[in-house]
């Protein structure tokens, strides 16, 4: 087992804290599995959690990296965004066949379905997830096996609430010409026309067959995030602006401004497990410090390494 501190908080959730030489951190619950925060070397958070977000068993967590499955939104039989991130997991001794984490800033977590998940969801799984962090980059790797004896499909989804100055000066790039099912539009299919993503309001949109790589360039913040993703080939993109934000309980009236999911996803085209087989995705969150304003940083170099 790797070393890594393990605190018991008050509000009751046992979390692992990460941290790289560089002076960046992580912290990850072992209530959802999920990443509530992620700092840089100068301590600054990059991800966004809700003024409002409910601490408490059985709500989800608003913020940080949560994990969506068995389904992606509506799209099943299961629950809303499934039953993953309120579930307590465990730290995984054994995440073969990945190769042990030996390092302090890796840690490898396990689900495992119960009497009370089968009622929902009539499926044995194993749901795995290794957190890595290191400088300037956090890394998920999320696994699951079928330990069923008949196939199952699931969708899937890790959603990436990221931290942002103003949602008005964000811009997203690597997304243009995609299609996209508009979840305000009761999931009518469009293609997108821009040559960046901007945003002006509501948006709540799964972009299909997305590439591997996408920039999200904060220009106040003079930062770019860039969301490397395989195995999960759409990605969603959430933010509720100024109308929806109110309707939402555990979200503050003007934390929309701050704030932009851009998800990694399983969700056209469900994923299919026999018994015993594996799926395993991968997704890496860097930052890029960016002076794109004043024409420093060429996003498409970002995007396409030239």
């Amino acid at each position: 087992m790797p070393l890594m501190n393990v605190f018991h908080d008050g509000d009751g959730f046992p979390r692992i804290v990460l941290a790289d030489p560089s002076g960046s951190s992580a912290e990850v619950l072992l209530y959802g599995g999920q990443v509530v925060s992620w700092k840089n070397e100068r301590r600054e958070e990059l991800l966004f959690m809700s003024s409002k977000a409910i601490w408490k068993p059985p709500k989800a967590i608003r913020g940080g990296l949560p994990v969506f499955f068995p389904q992606f939104g509506n799209l099943g039989t299961s629950e809303r965004n499934g039953f993953a991130r309120n579930r307590f997991w465990t730290i995984d001794s054994d995440p073969s066949p990945l190769p042990p984490s030996n390092n302090h800033s890796s840690v490898d977590l396990l689900l495992k379905s119960t009497d009370e998940d089968l009622k929902i969801w009539p499926r044995s799984f194993e749901l795995r997830l290794r957190v890595s962090l290191s400088a300037g980059k956090l890394t998920l790797i999320p696994r699951v096996r079928n330990t069923d004896t008949k196939p199952f499909s699931f969708t899937f989804a890790l959603r990436n609430y990221l931290s942002v100055s103003d949602i008005s000066e964000v811009r997203v790039e690597g997304l243009e010409t995609l299609d996209y099912l508009d979840n305000l539009m009761r999931r009518e299919r469009f293609t997108e026309q821009a040559d960046a993503i901007t945003f002006d309001g509501e948006v709540d949109r799964i972009y299909l067959s997305s590439p591997p790589k996408i920039a999200i360039i904060d220009h106040e913040k003079k930062r770019t995030f860039v969301l490397r993703k395989d195995g999960m080939p759409d990605a969603g993109m959430w933010n509720p602006w100024d109308k929806r934000a109110k309707t939402v309980p555990d979200l503050g009236y003007e934390d929309y401004k701050t704030m932009l999911c851009v998800d990694s996803a399983v969700t056209e085209t469900p994923i299919v497990l026999k018994p015993l087989e594996e799926w395993k995705g991968y997704q890496e969150l860097s930052t890029v410090s960016s002076s794109y304003c004043s024409g420093q940083l060429d996003p498409r170099k970002v995007l396409y390494g030239f």
